[in-house]
């Protein structure tokens, strides 16, 4: 079996969640848009507006935040300060770009663990949100989006060293 054909498969399941995630992103983004244009008609032509309009468009926001900094991390677009990747070229770019993305994996690891542990306080603690559901529903995006991201940022550096141990260089 041709190895290009043994990660078709695999591939094609990234491609599809990659979909899924921008689907969801446009998906949301639109729902907060159209909630807080019906908002502000609502509040100006009729001094009215849905309840759970403002919370909803909060969690959206939340919410798209961090989804959109994961699609930033998947196409390495996310925002990046790295004077030594500019100046450096061969092995020593590729090192210091496994460096980076194992440091950036280890924060976002750190991050995901402490939001993990506040979310969980939120759940005990019987704080009500949106629609009166628990508050640790709308907030789980915190810990899964970093733990996602520096996972991502994990296989990043993975694949860097990979390419290294075979010659290759960025």
């Amino acid at each position: 079996m041709n190895p290009t054909d043994r990660f078709r498969g695999l591939r094609r399941g990234i491609q599809a969640l990659h979909w899924l995630e921008d689907l969801t992103l446009a998906l949301m983004l639109a729902t907060m848009i159209v909630v807080a244009a019906a908002q502000i008609l609502l509040r100006n032509l009729f001094d009215w507006n849905f309840s759970w309009g403002d919370p909803l468009t909060r969690i959206l926001v939340l919410w798209i935040g961090l989804l959109g900094a994961l699609a930033a991390s998947r196409d390495n677009r996310h925002i990046s300060i790295d004077l030594l990747s500019q100046l450096l070229q061969g092995r020593a770019k590729a090192a210091v770009q496994v460096c980076t993305s194992l440091f950036t994996a280890g924060v976002c690891a750190v991050v995901a663990w402490h939001a993990a542990r506040f979310v969980m306080a939120e759940m005990d603690s019987g704080s009500r949100g949106l629609w009166n559901l628990p508050i640790g529903y709308f907030q789980c995006i915190i810990p899964l989006g970093f733990g996602l991201i520096g996972l991502r940022f994990l296989l990043l550096a993975l694949q860097d060293t990979m390419r290294v141990a075979r010659g290759e260089t960025p």
